[in-house]
């Protein structure tokens, strides 16, 4: 008889750093892991419900939160599309965000985009320009590249684009936040 393997998706599992968090607490539990991604984990064996109890408490101590629904999944998805997209935004390929999405996501993207909206608060779009702010910020903390460079690596169209957005965002210019330093950055985790 084929032992059963559990799933686990994980909500805030966006880094590598999370990864190796995950690890650790699935260690302590001594649970064998056959597959771990961002949100996702593959077990090597089926969990007793405690144990699940269990891993829940002390994925949340650290910030994660178990995913039980097909939606959840999907939004979890579309997060890490996102996130995909804004990292691939300096290449020469030009797309936009929905077709993007809908590319990997085999939905309609109004579907999606109504999906994503009850669950989150807020429109793919709003979620989008404040990765998009986020990055930025960290290019201008990292102060390695012109505004205009930071602008064509977020795939803002102008440099007048970004500032507009930035200050809508954050309430501050550019240059005034890259004075202020990295005190106005938030983790991917609390967005």
């Amino acid at each position: 008889m084929k032992n059963k393997t559990t799933l686990l998706l994980i909500k805030n599992m966006v880094c590598p750093r999370c990864i190796l968090s995950v690890e650790n607490i699935l260690d302590a539990f001594k649970i064998p892991i056959q597959r771990i991604d961002l949100g996702e984990v593959v077990l090597a064996r089926e969990l007793h419900p405690s144990e699940l109890k269990n891993i829940e408490i002390e994925l949340k101590k650290v910030g994660f939160e178990l995913i039980e629904t097909r939606i959840n999944k999907i939004v979890e998805d579309i997060k890490k599309l996102i996130l995909e997209f804004l990292d691939s935004q300096d290449s020469n390929i030009r797309i936009n965000l929905s077709t993007f999405i809908t590319s990997k996501i085999h939905y309609d993207y109004s579907y999606l985009s109504d999906l994503f909206s009850s669950i989150e608060g807020k429109s793919i779009e709003q979620f989008f320009i404040i990765q998009r702010i986020e990055k930025v910020k960290e290019f201008l903390v990292y102060d390695q590249l012109s505004l205009t460079e930071i602008a064509y690596k977020t795939g803002f169209s102008s440099v007048h684009h970004l500032s507009a957005q930035f200050k809508k965002v954050t309430g501050l210019t550019p240059s005034l936040f890259k004075n202020i330093g990295k005190e106005k950055r938030k983790s991917i985790d609390n967005l």
